[in-house]
């Protein structure tokens, strides 16, 4: 391999010009680049310092298996350091990095997970049972309303009653301004994190956030003095969790690690799901297959049993990878200059896997727009082919319990309900904050579930 010190070739537009394009249009900003440079191109910045994207899985596999040592990979998520706090799981490197994921892992593995599934269904059944037959609503809010549920019962470990709901109605607000228009731009664009008082759009936020703290740090005081014993909420196996040296994590740590886990896994599990219930609708193919499939088995059994089905796993992956909710995995700033496709990347350079990019390659995905879940039954796809929770050290520890919820939802409400979309026009993603999502407002009408004539299910 010919080693040269020059970067990809790539585009050199006014950094105010390539923002506002990255905001507005995110999918086409990777996509009109790569159409001319191809797998990977560099975004000339200021100040020599140089944003290079790469999406081929021999150029993710040298990434994803680098010594970590050459990244300051936290640092690459500062602008959400407001939001999360300064020990968030995703802006940590090195043994503090390595200390808070071994501490956080456990409870999203194995058994512990698993006897989660029975929560995730009935707040499921809870949340669909307010549907009105042949109304319109609001898919998203529903989805959101379940995956926000999900957390503050299995994360927080909180029943239904007046810490519930306060919780909630603060977690919902503080969300719903970050994934507006106006907040997403503030996310890039340091002039509009302006604190301007308490009816300012970036001043409200910071408002709500200081009461979620407070909320948190009560309920963590509240838990230290709780004398149940063998509680299994994640909260609680994580105040009870400790490091090598035995020491546990400080109120402030558990504090940060709440909500990384808040809004990583309940924005972006609502997306999925709100995109799935899309794709249901649009191919009628794919949901008499998932209904077939489903037939199969006592849905309202053991929830394990649901996360086995071939064709849902399938599905479910498909789902995550035409459209994937974080389109580039966390940016590896580099410490030291380190060889990737032959380019010696110099130190302060960002490298920015591409998981978009990554899964729409032809070669390993034919037709990549077309939503076709049988590719994942026809073969296995490598970790730097697939990758829509990140890579290396950094990917989400959080992955396995997401799929998990998504079957259990998907598996729910369509044994009882089929929803078709008000409006049938193809939509496509839309920026929400730091993730890609369908447009928020998506509305669909839920009817009776047909149960179908008995026959074998066809994958």
């Amino acid at each position: 391999m010919t080693i040269t010190n020059s970067l990809p070739d790539g585009p050199r537009v006014l950094r105010f010009l390539r923002l506002v394009k990255f905001i507005t249009q995110p999918i086409k900003y990777v996509e009109d680049f790569a159409k001319v440079y191809g797998d990977r191109f560099t975004i000339w910045g200021r100040k020599d310092v140089h944003i290079i994207y790469f999406s081929d899985p021999e150029a993710l596999e040298q990434i994803f298996t680098a010594d970590p040592k050459y990244f300051k990979s936290g640092e690459g998520n500062g602008p959400l350091r407001f939001l999360l706090g300064e020990n968030s799981l995703i802006l940590l490197d090195g043994d503090r990095h390595q200390r808070q994921r071994q501490l956080l892992t456990p409870p999203f593995h194995g058994d512990r997970m698993r006897a989660y599934g029975q929560d995730i269904r009935t707040i499921t059944e809870q949340v669909s049972s307010q549907w009105l037959i042949d109304q319109p609503f609001n898919i998203r809010n529903s989805m959101q309303e379940i995956t926000l549920n999900v957390i503050l019962r299995v994360v927080f470990g909180l029943e239904e009653g007046k810490q519930f709901q306060e919780l909630q109605h603060l977690l919902s607000s503080v969300l719903d301004f970050l994934g507006s228009p106006l907040l997403s731009g503030a996310l890039f664009f340091s002039f509009l994190r302006k604190d301007l008082g308490a009816w300012s759009p970036w001043g409200k936020v910071l408002r709500l956030l200081a009461q979620i703290d407070e909320f948190i740090y009560a309920l963590i005081t509240e838990r230290r003095n709780d004398t149940q014993e063998n509680r299994q909420d994640i909260l609680s196996l994580m105040m009870a969790a400790r490091d090598a040296d035995g020491q546990p994590m400080s109120d402030r740590e558990l504090r940060d690690e709440l909500m990384t886990l808040l809004v990583t896994g309940h924005e972006t599990t609502a997306s999925v799901l709100t995109w799935a219930f899309y794709w249901i609708d649009r191919l009628p193919e794919v949901q008499e297959k998932l209904l077939r499939e489903l037939d199969t088995i006592d849905v309202n059994a053991d929830p394990s049993s649901i996360a086995k089905l071939p064709y849902l796993t399938a599905f479910c992956q498909e789902t995550l990878r035409l459209y994937p909710i974080v389109i580039n995995a966390s940016p590896r700033i580099v410490k030291s200059p380190i060889e990737i496709k032959g380019y010696t990347i110099p130190e302060k350079h960002v490298i920015m896997p591409s998981i978009y990019l990554a899964h729409h390659r032809p070669e390993v995905y034919p037709n990549p727009k077309q939503f076709q879940p049988e590719r994942f039954l026809e073969r296995q796809f490598s970790q730097y082919e697939y990758l829509p929770f990140g890579g290396g050290n950094r990917r989400c520890i959080g992955l396995a319990f997401a799929q998990y919820e998504m079957k259990i939802v998907l598996a729910t409400i369509l044994s009882k309900f089929q929803l078709s979309l008000v409006n049938k026009r193809p939509i496509e993603p839309v920026r929400r904050g730091f993730t890609i999502a369908p447009p928020s407002g998506m509305r669909m009408i839920a009817k009776p579930q047909v149960k179908l004539v008995s026959k074998p299910v066809a994958v």
